[in-house]
């Protein structure tokens, strides 16, 4: 559980990101939220007096408000006010660069405005009327409320477009059996830095959070000879909005779509286990969780951390302990990418139902069939050897559901009993 005094540290480097200069804080204990303020009486008199005093105008509020509790502390204060949701979106809305970056976070905004139309300015309830507007009318909010509508829609078609662009370059670099990697992890916790070191990419780094937004793409070569699609992710932060998941969804589809995630976590920060139980509750809200996981502890030069592979009982690479700012390390990233996105197969028989011909030219378009029988009922049964990360293509993007059965000496193909 992180502390007060860590999640409001957290909140003044989200203030500083948005550009704010943060000149007071102010904390308090309440048993349950006022329901008109958030905050209660007492408590917006202080922060009245405390505005005047520093010449403050503006509010952060390190919770989500709801419509009228931010509307009525504006009313209150006579300044604006921002909630935890709002600030991350204006920051998001100042990061953006790609067309679909910026498409993203307008949505997101606006549907976070949708939300706050909720009669609190004067102009909203009055009639619009005029020569050709005469008669039932129709108040300024609603008008408001249709405007954005429309461009939501508007917006939602334009992302549609940009998202059938991503698969068909998903669709492509499968096509090429290139493994896809996707870097994931807290904000700031130096993603991009380490892939600028990996993929020799000038993707902007810098020690603030959400520093990028935008997903990169690039080509590495591994050990091996190997080839690998690595990816460069928006950072997830806790209690990230909602709106923003929603809007990123496409652009997160490459976490979904990877066949290894790699987890950057910062070795230095006191509170990093908590931050990567916050990332995993994302890539579980995304549908990602099952993705296999490689664990890199970065930063190790502000620990003073020699680097290292740590790997599970069965010997495959589970954590590397590097510096993407130093460089230490960087041959042991490579290398163990290189182990879990190659070193492992899958055997087994698989079943087929007379109609599913178009998986089983599938399997043999691969090249990767040992031996086929028909059975009595007339199912196909192909004995089968190939890339773990084949065949979970197969489930994932073919539509396969037969179970996988291991290989034993009952159904092994005669050649290969023999051999």
């Amino acid at each position: 559980m992180v502390d007060a005094d860590e999640a409001l540290r957290e909140f003044e480097a989200l203030a500083r990101s948005a550009g704010a200069a943060v000149v007071a804080r102010q904390t308090g204990r309440r048993r349950k939220p006022d329901p008109r303020t958030y905050l209660g009486g007492g408590k917006v008199d202080e922060l009245r007096e405390a505005m005047g005093e520093h010449g403050a105008d503006l509010v952060l509020i390190n919770h989500a408000l709801s419509p009228v509790q931010e509307r009525n502390l504006e009313h209150a204060l006579q300044c604006r006010v921002l909630d935890r949701t709002g600030l991350i979106l204006d920051i998001f809305a100042q990061r953006a660069r790609s067309h679909e970056g910026k498409l993203q976070v307008e949505l997101a905004q606006l549907r976070h405005l949708a939300s706050r139309l909720v009669r609190g300015w004067s102009h909203l309830e009055r009639q619009k009327g005029g020569i050709g507007l005469r008669g039932p009318g129709e108040t300024q909010l609603e008008l408001d409320r249709r405007m954005l509508g429309t461009r939501i829609r508007q917006l939602e078609k334009r992302l549609a477009r940009v998202r059938q662009q991503r698969d068909q370059g998903r669709k492509a670099r499968r096509q090429q059996d290139l493994p896809a990697v996707s870097l994931v992890g807290y904000t700031n916790a130096g993603k991009s830095t380490l892939f600028n070191r990996v993929a020799a990419s000038g993707v902007y780094a810098a020690d603030q959070l959400f520093a990028t937004l935008d997903t990169t793409l690039r080509r590495i070569e591994l050990p091996g000879g190997e080839a690998a699609v690595i990816a460069d992710t928006v950072g997830f932060i806790r209690d990230l909005p909602p709106q923003l998941v929603a809007a990123f969804r496409s652009t997160l589809e490459e976490v979904v779509e990877a066949e290894l995630l790699v987890h950057i976590i910062d070795a230095a920060d006191p509170i990093r286990e908590e931050n990567a139980r916050e990332v995993e509750s994302v890539l579980e809200a995304l549908g990602a969780d099952e993705v296999p996981q490689l664990r890199v502890y970065n930063k190790i030069d502000a620990r003073g951390v020699a680097p290292r592979i740590d790997r599970d009982a069965h010997g495959r690479p589970v954590a590397v302990w590097l510096s993407a700012a130093t460089g230490a390390g960087l041959e042991l990233f490579h290398a163990a990418i290189a182990e879990r996105v190659s070193a492992e197969q899958a055997r087994g028989v698989i079943r087929l139902s007379p109609a599913e011909g178009r998986l089983r030219a599938r399997f043999y378009g691969l090249g990767d069939v040992l031996d086929e029988r028909i059975t009595e009922s007339g199912a196909i049964e192909l004995t089968v050897e190939l890339p773990a990360r084949a065949l979970a293509r197969l489930y994932r993007h073919e539509g396969l559901t037969a179970e996988l059965i291991p290989l034993t000496d009952a159904n092994l193909p005669a050649d290969a009993v023999a051999h």
